[in-house]
């Protein structure tokens, strides 16, 4: 796999861990039931214009797949839902017996399909024979997808709500990838601007004090210990090259100013290939303006006739795209605004040919949406070609206390830190056990602890079991290989099929995560996966004195 943040094996692929080459066929529920459906309108005269909406049910009481099919079509068959329903169930009851053990009406009109026995137990061994290729899905094939996420700005090391979007952005990629996505992932580097001079100048304050000399730490200036690291090295590297005379100041802070970036985008980049989420590109702010790309965004939108000029400033017409007011992009005293770097920064992407660009945020920066829409419509694409995830903050707790984010030193509680505290993986993990934009309390006592609380512990906990299951097998000469063909008709249980059927939903939970965009569905699904199979393993003996029923 090119990226070390793409999912581990151990991670995404928990229960089928096989060498199998069989080329047993495996049609997905979804399909089954799409087609099912698809058959049944033709019988009964209707044409199907539009994908057939099906969802794996919450409740498992109400089937192993739904459709609210028939609630769309009651103005074309000119009926109630539910009489549509119950046409369209009977068709496909009388038509599929071999597949559909049940095809139910709810409500006003909801059909809940259950599977035969028959059925599951072939679908389990077309997951056997295709092997990984389960875990996969052309869904997306043909579609390119940028991906941007993190891009912190490189003024301080990265914290945990940094922490989460690396989190979310990684997933996502990786998700969009397994669903036959042609991923780019970026990380922003915002590298001009005030900030960075007031980081520099931070830096120079510490540096002076060495040669006693006051040089003004910035009203908004950096005062974390990573700060005097960093000027620390700035006089390993230089001594007092910066100290004789005012004259070199503009000199030594423009020097400050590399090197503090330098060593800001070295950290970031130690702390993100620690925590396996690796990039693409980096694409520099500074660059976009060195190059020209700001100066040609905003003459491509002058030529649009979106770009005027009032009180000495150029202002981009952004009330004309649902913005609530016009923005600056050029000040009167000539420098752009940052604006002006995001839509040269976008206007790139665009033309870089990106079917979908998505952003991945702070939640903090839900106003800067709007504009951006505005942008995207502007350059041509329009807002719908852009997405843009807002990661809520995150909390920690330690004994059932909140952990303070901030230090009196100036420091703040790094992505590092906790890592280091509970380890990369389980960090990771713990950012998408919760929606991208729900807050999340991490509690690091609990992260650490080997019990069912802890999710990542109990989806550990049963590959560990899975992987004594086999490694006993091979103890006792019990064969492993060719499992593919073997007779699952012993497998009657309610516990066995349920493992059965939500091994068979993976496919539809991955598609339905990827169009989404939403990540955090797949933690879910290996949370559930592995809550269906401890109660599984504690009641059934997988290896017995049965031959038959061991192979199964």
């Amino acid at each position: 796999m090119p990226h070390s943040c793409q999912s581990k094996r151990r991670i995404w692929l928990i229960i089928v861990d096989l060498p199998l080459q069989s080329a047993v066929n495996l049609i997905p529920m979804k399909r089954t039931v799409e087609q099912a459906i698809k058959d049944a309108l033709e019988a009964m005269g209707a044409g199907v214009s539009g994908p057939i909406e099906v969802q794996v049910p919450k409740d498992e009481t109400h089937g192993d797949i739904a459709s609210p099919i028939a609630m769309n079509l009651a103005k074309e068959f000119k009926k109630s839902p539910r009489a549509i329903a119950e046409e369209i169930a009977g068709h496909i009851a009388s038509r599929r017996p071999e597949t559909f053990q049940r095809v139910e009406v709810a409500g006003p009109g909801f059909l809940n399909f259950s599977f035969t026995e028959g059925f599951l137990h072939q679908g389990a061994l077309g997951i056997l024979g295709k092997g990984e290729e389960h875990f996969s899905s052309d869904v997306g094939a043909g579609i390119r997808v940028q991906v941007e996420f993190v891009s912190a700005n490189p003024t301080g090391p990265l914290h945990v709500g940094h922490g989460r979007g690396a989190a979310v952005g990684c997933a996502l990629s990786n998700l969009l990838m397994a669903a036959g996505y042609d991923v780019t992932r970026e990380y922003y580097v915002n590298d001009a601007g005030q900030q960075m001079l007031n980081l520099a100048q931070s830096v120079l304050h510490y540096y002076y004090k060495r040669f006693d000399i006051d040089f003004k730490l910035p009203e908004d200036g950096y005062r974390g210990e990573y700060v005097k690291d960093i000027a620390d090295k700035f006089f390993e590297k230089y001594g007092d090259a910066y100290e004789s005379n005012s004259s070199s100041r503009t000199e030594a802070i423009e020097c400050a100013e590399d090197f503090a970036l330098e060593q800001m985008i070295s950290l970031i980049k130690t702390d993100l290939e620690d925590f396996n989420v690796e990039f693409d590109r980096w694409q520099s702010e500074r660059a976009l303006h060195t190059e020209g790309a700001v100066k040609h965004a905003i003459e491509f939108l002058e030529g649009k006739g979106l770009i005027y000029e009032e009180d000495g400033a150029k202002w981009f017409r952004s009330e004309d795209f649902g913005d609530d007011k016009n923005r600056v992009v050029i000040k009167a005293d000539g420098n752009h605004t940052y604006f002006a770097s995001d839509i040269a920064y976008h206007l790139k992407k665009v033309e870089s040919g990106f079917t979908e660009v998505i952003d991945i945020w702070g939640s903090d920066h839900h106003g800067y949406v709007p504009r951006m829409e505005a942008v995207m419509d502007a350059l041509g694409p329009g807002r719908g070609h852009l997405k843009v995830l807002l990661v809520q903050m995150v909390s920690l707790m330690r004994g059932g206390e909140p952990v303070p984010m901030s230090k009196r030193s100036g420091d703040f509680v790094t992505l590092k830190e906790v890592m280091e505290e509970v380890g990369a993986d389980t960090t990771k993990f713990i950012f998408l056990t919760r929606r991208h934009d729900s807050q999340l309390t991490f509690d690091l006592e609990l992260a650490k602890a080997e019990s069912s609380e802890n999710p990542v512990f109990y989806i550990q906990y049963a590959n560990a079991r899975i992987s004594s299951i086999f490694k006993k097998a091979s103890e006792l000469g019990v064969p492993t290989n060719e499992l593919e063909s073997a007779d699952l008709s012993p497998l009657t249980e309610d516990a066995e099929l349920r493992l059965i059927r939500k091994l068979l939903s993976y496919r539809m939970t991955l598609e339905g995560a990827a169009l989404a965009r939403e990540p955090h569905r797949m933690t879910f699904y290996l949370q559930e996966l592995a809550g269906i199979f401890h109660p599984f393993y504690k009641r059934h003996r997988v290896l017995t004195g049965d031959a038959e029923l061991t192979r199964a």
